[in-house]
C-alpha cells in the first residue's frame, strides 16, 4: 500500500526525446472551525439530551389491561440511550439519570435493573433502528453520497471448542457485527443491522440501501469495498439513481448484463477516476472508530438482544453527536418526526 500511495502522490513521464516530467500531486487540506467545534464538544451533552428527548417524544406509549402503571416507555428508551452515552455500568449511570430528571428530561429516573430489563427486551430492537434513522433525518440535504461496511464488537461471553490439533480446549471471546451506511460528510448513520459476528456483509448491503432511500436521502454515489462486489448489490444501487463504487474482485469477469459490463470496463480502464470517487469509502472505517472510541468497542451485556439493543444505542448516540456538531457547524436546526410517532412494535404511523 505504501508503493501505491507512492504512485498515486508521484508520477514520473518519460518523453522519446528523454525529457522527464515529473507531477505530483497537492494534498487537500480543510481548515478546522475551531470556534464552532469547540462549542460544540463543551454543549454536547445538553444538547444530546435535548435532541434525545425530542426523539423520545414521538414513541407512542403501549397500552395497559391490567397491572401496576409502567414507566412511560419514552423514558426507558432515553434512560438506557443516555447510560450507553455516559459509558458507565448501570449502577454508576444512576447520577446522570438522577440529574436528567431533575432537569425535567424524564419523569422519573429509573433503577439500574429496569434499565437492564428494557434492554433484554426484543421489543426494543425496532424502537432503536427508527431512532437511528430519524436522527439522521434532519441531514437529508446535505448528504448524498454513502458508504457501507461491518465492523465488530466484542462482547464478555466465549465459545470453547476442543482443538485436535494443539490436544486441549480452545477459547474466544464472541462478538457481533454492526452493518453501518454512513453519509461521507458528516459521518451520520442512516441505517443500521446488528448480526452475529461470523455473518457476511454482502447480503445486508439492498436492505441498508433500501431503509436510507426510505427516509428521503437523494442517493448519487454508494461506496463500498470488494466484500459486496455483486451484481444483484450494482443493481440495487442503479435503481436508486445512484451510482455504485464498488471495486472488482482478481477473479471478476465483465460478463453479464450491460450495466454490469460498463462498470467492470470502468473500472479497468478509469481506475484514477473511480478511485477519486472509491475513496469516500474512508469515511465508514472514520465512523466506526468515532462510535468506538467515543461509545466503546466492547458491549456489556451477556444476553444476543441486550447486546444488540445495546450496540444500537451506541449507534443513536454517535448520530446525536454528530447532530449537535451540524448545529454549530452547519447551522442546521434539527426536527424530528414531522407529525409521526412511532408505536410500541416498531411500526411508524
Amino acid at each position: 500500500k505504501h508503493i501505491h500511495a507512492v504512485e498515486f502522490t508521484i508520477i514520473r513521464e518519460t518523453a522519446p526525446d528523454g525529457t522527464v516530467t515529473e507531477t505530483r500531486a497537492v494534498k487537500i487540506t480543510y481548515k478546522q472551525d475551531w470556534p464552532a467545534y469547540n462549542a460544540a464538544q463543551v454543549n454536547e451533552q445538553e444538547r444530546v439530551e435535548t435532541l434525545l428527548r425530542g426523539l423520545c417524544d414521538g414513541i407512542q406509549q403501549p397500552p395497559q389491561a391490567k397491572g401496576r402503571p409502567r414507566a412511560p416507555l419514552s423514558d426507558m428508551v432515553f434512560a438506557a440511550v443516555m447510560k450507553i452515552y455516559g459509558t458507565m455500568s448501570g449502577r454508576r449511570s444512576q447520577t446522570d439519570l438522577r440529574n436528567c430528571e431533575a432537569r425535567g428530561q424524564i419523569k422519573n429516573a429509573p433503577h439500574y435493573n429496569t434499565v437492564f430489563k428494557y434492554l433484554e427486551d426484543p421489543a426494543l430492537t425496532p424502537i432503536l433502528k427508527l431512532l437511528i434513522e430519524e436522527a439522521a433525518s434532519p441531514l437529508k440535504g446535505i448528504e448524498t453520497d454513502f458508504a457501507i461496511d461491518g465492523t465488530g464488537f466484542s462482547t464478555c461471553n466465549y465459545v470453547r471448542w476442543y482443538d485436535a490439533k494443539y490436544g486441549r480446549e480452545m477459547k474466544a471471546h464472541t462478538w457481533l457485527k454492526a452493518h453501518l451506511m454512513c453519509g461521507v460528510k458528516t459521518n451520520v448513520v442512516t441505517s443500521c443491522e446488528v448480526t452475529e459476528g461470523n455473518a457476511n456483509d454482502s447480503p445486508e448491503f439492498v436492505g441498508l440501501l433500501a431503509k436510507t432511500q426510505a427516509q428521503g436521502f437523494a442517493i448519487q454515489e454508494v461506496s463500498a469495498d470488494k466484500g459486496y462486489v455483486s451484481k444483484f448489490n450494482s443493481a440495487a444501487v442503479m435503481l436508486t439513481g445512484a451510482t455504485p463504487y464498488i471495486p472488482f474482485k482478481s477473479n471478476s469477469t465483465g460478463n453479464g448484463p450491460a450495466f454490469w459490463r460498463k462498470l467492470y470496463h470502468y473500472y479497468q480502464y478509469n481506475r484514477a477516476d473511480f478511485l477519486g470517487h472509491y475513496h469516500k469509502r474512508s469515511n465508514i472505517e472514520s465512523t466506526n472508530w468515532m462510535i468506538k472510541s467515543k461509545f466503546g468497542a466492547a458491549l456489556r451485556s451477556k444476553g444476543f438482544v441486550a447486546q444488540t439493543n445495546e450496540l444500537l444505542c451506541k449507534v443513536v448516540c454517535h448520530n446525536l453527536a454528530v447532530l449537535v456538531s451540524s448545529i454549530y457547524e452547519l447551522g442546521i436546526e434539527p426536527t424530528f418526526w414531522a407529525d409521526k410517532t412511532v408505536a410500541h412494535n416498531g411500526a411508524v404511523n
